[in-house]
């Protein structure tokens, strides 16, 4: 099993989605394995009631979740990470700095290994290789490009919009191995 692994703060909103909403995405007997995990989660918190419903109504499957913290472990063990937001990404650098070119924001890898010379189709390895080397040579961009915001105490409307901004990035991750949501990682 190849792991991707997601990170937020608590690990039950954006993380969450992320997971599950890629696990959603992913054909059956795909060989990658969404999981997630906060920066300052509680170990085996549940996921928030909304959050549930939001991620359900999308076509994710909320069963069996438990949150769990973010570890060194966790980010060492993954092929690729992906922060929903800049602090995610360098709290996962921090706890394993020789995972660096394998951290990103799940946006900043979408925009990356999207671009010109990281390949359409390959492998999960090479496709993080690529985008790695595409983040030192692309364009900066606005900080909060690359961020989803925190829906935390926020209205529903918004935790909403910030799921299906987090199924598009997931579905543009999907897209960078064929274009297609029946292939395999």
């Amino acid at each position: 099993m190849t792991r991707i692994l997601f990170v937020c703060t608590g690990n039950v909103h954006r993380s969450v989605l992320a997971e599950r909403l890629l696990a959603a995405r992913l054909p059956p007997g795909a060989v990658l394995r969404p999981e997630s995990a906060g920066t300052e989660a509680w170990h085996r918190s549940r996921m928030e009631g909304t959050t549930q419903a939001v991620l359900e109504e999308l076509g994710g499957d909320a069963f069996g979740f438990a949150s769990r913290p973010l570890t060194a472990q966790l980010v060492e063990g993954a092929a690729l990470v992906l922060g929903l937001a800049r602090e995610h990404r360098e709290a996962a650098v921090r706890l394993a700095p020789s995972a660096m070119r394998r951290c990103f924001t799940l946006k900043e890898f979408v925009r990356l290994a999207a671009g010109e010379g990281a390949g359409s189709g390959g492998e999960l390895g090479a496709v993080v290789q690529a985008a790695a080397t595409r983040r030192g040579a692309a364009a900066p961009v606005p900080p909060a490009e690359d961020d989803i915001p925190d829906p935390w105490g926020r209205p529903r409307d918004e935790l909403y919009e910030c799921a299906l901004e987090i199924d598009r990035a997931v579905s543009g991750l999907v897209d960078l191995w064929g274009g297609t949501r029946r292939r395999a990682w």
